[in-house]
């Protein structure tokens, strides 16, 4: 069902981002209280074969892009998580970056969230899977979420935890778990 005009006022279109140098999730949501609408979802693919110059060069023309054509009052973009491999930090942060910089030449706020903000915000525990957290905004939009790309779903998952986070509703709660996290949330959870 399209949003009325009207509506579309208090509608917030969300951009979430999930950063890469060969493949980058996005999703675009339009979200309003507890009504939260699944515009689009996919996997930006940035070709290997291009040098980190290049590779950057893409993903600020490719963002951009998705800005120009989905109009998105926030961007909510997934930090690199820290592992082992500091050469592969250093590409993830220059990757965020640069989608950072596309959204902020277009004027649109930026949010970033770690990864474990993210699934807490989603699920109540910051460590769950990305099949749970999969799961869990599966039953938040009611429509299946295409699991065959975790970048995609990351960045979904940026842009509810935006939402979330956002809305005075959601925002400043804390859980003492998963049980008070469904106790308080029972639209968000399944029985």
């Amino acid at each position: 069902m399209p949003i009325s005009t009207k509506e579309k006022k208090q509608v917030k279109r969300i951009l979430g981002i999930d950063p890469g140098t060969n493949a980058m999730g996005y999703a675009i949501i339009d979200a309003k209280g507890e009504d939260i609408r699944l515009i689009a979802i996919g996997v930006l693919k940035i070709p290997i074969g291009y040098s980190q110059p290049l590779k950057l060069k893409k993903i600020y023309h490719q963002v951009a892009e998705l800005i120009t054509q989905y109009g998105p009052d926030d961007m909510a973009i997934e930090a690199p998580f820290f592992g082992k491999n500091v050469q592969s930090m250093l590409k993830l942060g220059r990757a965020q970056g640069v989608a950072m910089v596309a959204a902020v030449n277009k004027a649109i706020n930026v949010t970033e969230y770690s990864p474990k903000s993210i699934k807490q915000s989603v699920t109540g525990n910051g460590n769950a899977s990305k099949g749970q957290v999969a799961g869990v905004l599966s039953h938040i939009l009611k429509v299946p979420i295409p699991t065959k790309s975790e970048d995609a779903t990351d960045a979904l998952g940026a842009a509810v935890c935006h939402h979330f986070k956002g809305d005075s509703r959601f925002g400043g709660k804390s859980y003492s778990g998963w049980k008070d996290f469904a106790k308080q949330n029972v639209k968000r959870t399944k029985e």
